[in-house]
Parts: C-alpha cells; sequence; structure tokens
C-alpha cells in the first residue's frame, strides 16, 4: 500500500482543481480562475481529504465583512484533532467562517456535486497514482 502525505494530497488537490469541479453555487457568485484554484472547491475537497485521512467534516456558515450570509464552507477534523482545512484561502474578501459543526459525511450526494466530486477523486487518483481508500 502506498503512503501519501498530507504535503502530496495538497499539492495533488491544487493541481487538479478546475472550473468543472467548482460549485455551480459558487460561479453564480464569481467565475472559478486559476488565480484562486480552491475558489468553489471546499465541499469535495473535504470529502476527498476525507477519503484518504478519514476523520470528520466540519462545515461552518461563512458571512461577507459587512455581516451578509454568503454559502456554507466545509473542512476536516483529523482523528489526530488537527483540523485542515485546504480551500480557506478561496475567501480573500474579508468573508468570516463562523458556526463550526462537525457533520456526518452526507450520503447520497445530492448537495455534494456526485459528478464533481467523482471527477475530482478521480482525478487525484491519477496524479497521484494512488486510489482513496472507500468511504
Amino acid at each position: 500500500m502506498t503512503t501519501l502525505t498530507l504535503n502530496e494530497i495538497e499539492k495533488a488537490l491544487r493541481a487538479t482543481w478546475a472550473a468543472d469541479t467548482c460549485s455551480p453555487d459558487d460561479v453564480e457568485r464569481a467565475p472559478w480562475t486559476p488565480a484562486n484554484p480552491a475558489w468553489g472547491h471546499c465541499d469535495i475537497t473535504s470529502l476527498v481529504v476525507h477519503d484518504f485521512f478519514g476523520g470528520r467534516l466540519v462545515r461552518g456558515e461563512v458571512f461577507t465583512a459587512g455581516g451578509e450570509p454568503v454559502c456554507m464552507h466545509w473542512w476536516n477534523l483529523l482523528d489526530s484533532g488537527v483540523e485542515l482545512d485546504l480551500t480557506l484561502d478561496q475567501f480573500r474578501d474579508g468573508q468570516r467562517v463562523v458556526r463550526r459543526e462537525t457533520v456526518e459525511r452526507p450520503l447520497p450526494y445530492p448537495r455534494f456535486r456526485k459528478d464533481e466530486y467523482i471527477l475530482l477523486r478521480d482525478r487525484m487518483a491519477t496524479h497521484l497514482g494512488h486510489y482513496p481508500r472507500q468511504n
């Protein structure tokens, strides 16, 4: 079995995020660009990280700098207790993430864009030469 580091996973994610895996809800607010590759990828990224590392999923609400609600944001809580948010840098205009809660992995995937999730996970597997464990 191949052992992958978190650094390798992060590099692979950054190399495989693209417009066709970006959340359509986020694209309505602003288009995906290579200048902000994490944009619109928090939900499916948290699932892919969960595929590789397990742990729990964490969800919070995103508010503008002016206090208006924007969307939900997802990240990971690893079994070691480390919170891992590989897409937090998508928020560049003073947005805040609040009301943190751990949640169960959603199945089936209607909110999590199953097609985009599978596309990202498969790209990751190709990029890394390793497929994640099944959840």
